[in-house]
């Protein structure tokens, strides 16, 4: 038995994506690890609905562009923070509060070329480890609702911006109220501690201190995407058994087949917020 979850730590400690799972992928497929391109990492370092074209969505939203500062807050392995940096010249800082991840963000950063550009350090959302009024723009794929303070969190990304600045996300919404049982599967599986609604995002913005730019309700867009991934992640967890070998942790499992259910009803979903701190 796995485990049981306390904290979004423990959930990726044990998460299915890592850095050398990554880098084996690439050595099996290319025979080398040389000159690995930054690109070459998009299709696997991307764990968020949409893949590359969300983070052009969020750099839009942010205005990014070249020499732009970034906060990505809980940045994970890394993939938007290179995406930024490679593809619009940004110059992006990660917060991960999970050492591993951290590590393994470093190592690929590092194998691609852009550590000069992109770092991803080990810290809290809730307690940036960055000097106020100091970027241009604040940006988090699909992470925000792993964090058991969002008032803090986005209270910590107003002040570390410049005035003037951006923040850009894309979080989990729950468009109706859900039972208990299920948040505690959304827990259990995968370290959901904030489930909240488009209404309560925009409140904790402006309690920040932020002007609303742009609201963009996803759920219908991650519905699809969330039914197909979830057809991979099956036949994969099917082949895994059928080779007597690890499937994976049941809660995970459980956990996402709930959400893609609950999307698809619209009880559950997605938004991509932007906001502006005043000048």
């Amino acid at each position: 038995m796995a485990p049981q979850i306390r904290t979004a730590v423990d959930f990726y400690e044990r998460h299915p994506i890592s850095a050398q799972i990554i880098l084996t992928k690439l050595e099996a497929a290319r025979g080398t690890l040389d000159g690995l391109r930054p690109d070459e990492l998009f299709p696997h370092d991307q764990d968020h609905y949409g893949g590359t074209p969300a983070n052009d969505a969020l750099a839009k939203c942010a205005h990014i562009g070249s020499g732009t500062q970034v906060v990505d807050l809980c940045a994970g392995l890394g993939g938007p923070a290179r995406y930024l940096a490679h593809c619009y010249g940004a110059f992006v800082t990660g917060v991960e509060l999970t050492s591993a991840q951290a590590a393994g963000a470093s190592e690929l950063t590092r194998r691609v070329g852009l550590n000069k550009q992109v770092q991803v350090i080990e810290g809290n959302v809730i307690a940036l480890p960055l000097p106020d009024e100091g970027q241009d723009a604040v940006v988090s794929q699909e992470a925000l609702f792993h964090v058991p303070d969002l008032a803090l969190a986005l209270s910590e990304a107003h002040r570390v911006l410049r005035p003037g600045g951006r923040i850009a996300f894309t979080d989990w919404i729950a468009h109706k109220p859900l039972s208990a049982a299920d948040e505690k599967l959304l827990w259990d599986g995968m370290a959901a501690a904030t489930l909240i609604n488009i209404d309560r995002h925009v409140e904790l913005l402006r309690d920040a201190g932020f002007e609303i730019e742009a609201i963009e309700d996803e759920t219908d867009r991650w519905a699809i995407i969330l039914a197909e991934r979830l057809r991979v992640y099956q036949k994969l967890r099917g082949e895994a058994e059928q080779a007597d070998a690890p499937a994976g942790h049941d809660d995970f499992y459980k956990s996402y087949v709930l959400f893609v259910s609950l999307v698809q009803q619209k009880i559950m979903g997605g938004a991509r917020f932007a906001a502006v701190k005043p000048a």
